[in-house]
């Protein structure tokens, strides 16, 4: 009689997606300080404010790493609040990736174990500081 054996995946191939994320995000965080955003069009231009004039989520996010990496932090936040205050949390959140791949825990990424009305308040907070910063008197979160 055979019996079914579980295959498990070698630690190697475990870590393989989290760290092959964090080399990436590595690689660009440098290119991000090697070549400052802060130049108009360094970095092309962001496809939502070229067509609609206003200031997407994300905008200022590329001038906000510039300015972590020389160790600016005024002019992170001024540049991209949430982007700021959002790494704290995905460097956590891609710790415990890498921990679970490492001791062999069920992983299916970064974002494993956050709860719908966790991941829908992250989400409205994008949205809600993507429209105030596009209104008077919402400007100074504007980049």
């Amino acid at each position: 009689m055979a019996t079914l054996t579980e295959t498990r995946p070698s630690r190697g191939t475990r870590l393989r997606p989290p760290l092959l994320l964090g080399a990436g995000l590595g690689a660009a965080t440098l290119a991000l300080h090697l070549r400052d955003p802060h130049a108009s069009g360094s970095w092309g231009l962001c496809p939502f404010n070229f067509i609609t004039g206003l200031q997407c989520p994300g905008c200022g996010g590329l001038r906000a790493v510039n300015d972590l990496t020389n160790f600016d932090l005024v002019g992170a936040l001024s540049s991209n609040l949430v982007v700021v205050l959002g790494i704290p949390l995905a460097v956590l959140l891609w710790l415990r990736w890498v921990r679970d791949a490492w001791v062999g825990a069920p992983v299916t990424g970064p974002s494993q174990g956050l709860s719908t009305p966790v991941v829908a308040v992250l989400l409205g907070t994008v949205l809600v500081f993507g429209v105030l910063r596009n209104l008077p008197f919402g400007a100074w979160l504007a980049p």
